[in-house]
C-alpha cells in the first residue's frame, strides 16, 4: 500500500492501486450533482466531524454523511470548513456551527469525466 500515489494511509477500497473503482448509486448521483453545482454546502457539529448536507431528500441525511465521507476518502471531495458559500443562506443548518462548503477535486473531476463518456457499470 505504500506504492500506491492516491491513498493517504491504508487502503479504503478506493482502487487507487488498481486503476478501478466501485461507486455505489448515491456517490455517482453526488458526484453529477456537483458536475452541474460545483460547491455545495456541508455543516458539522462543534464536537463531532461527521459532515451533515441537507440540500437534497432523497436519501437520509445519514446516507448522505456516508456518501461525502466515502467520496472524500477516496479523494474525489474536498470539504473545506473554513469555506462557506458566499450569499448562500445556511438557515436550514441552524443546529449546526460549523459550516463550510464542499466540491469536487482534480480525481473527482476525472471521475465524472469518466462516467460522462464512458458511463457507469
Amino acid at each position: 500500500m505504500s506504492d500506491c500515489k492516491n491513498c493517504s494511509g491504508g487502503c479504503g477500497g478506493c482502487g487507487g492501486c488498481s486503476g478501478a473503482m466501485e461507486l455505489t448509486e448515491g456517490e455517482i448521483g453526488m458526484l453529477r450533482t456537483l458536475a452541474q453545482i460545483p460547491f455545495l454546502p456541508v455543516a458539522r457539529r462543534m464536537d463531532d466531524d461527521v459532515p451533515v448536507y441537507l440540500e437534497e431528500t432523497d436519501r437520509s441525511p445519514a446516507e448522505y454523511s456516508l456518501i461525502l465521507q466515502c467520496l472524500q476518502k477516496r479523494g474525489l471531495i474536498d470539504i473545506d470548513y473554513s469555506q462557506s458559500i458566499s450569499g448562500f443562506d445556511y438557515h436550514g443548518y441552524a443546529a449546526y456551527p460549523v459550516r463550510g462548503s464542499f466540491a469536487l477535486t482534480a480525481r473527482g473531476q476525472q471521475a465524472v469525466e469518466w462516467l460522462e463518456y464512458q458511463g457507469a457499470e
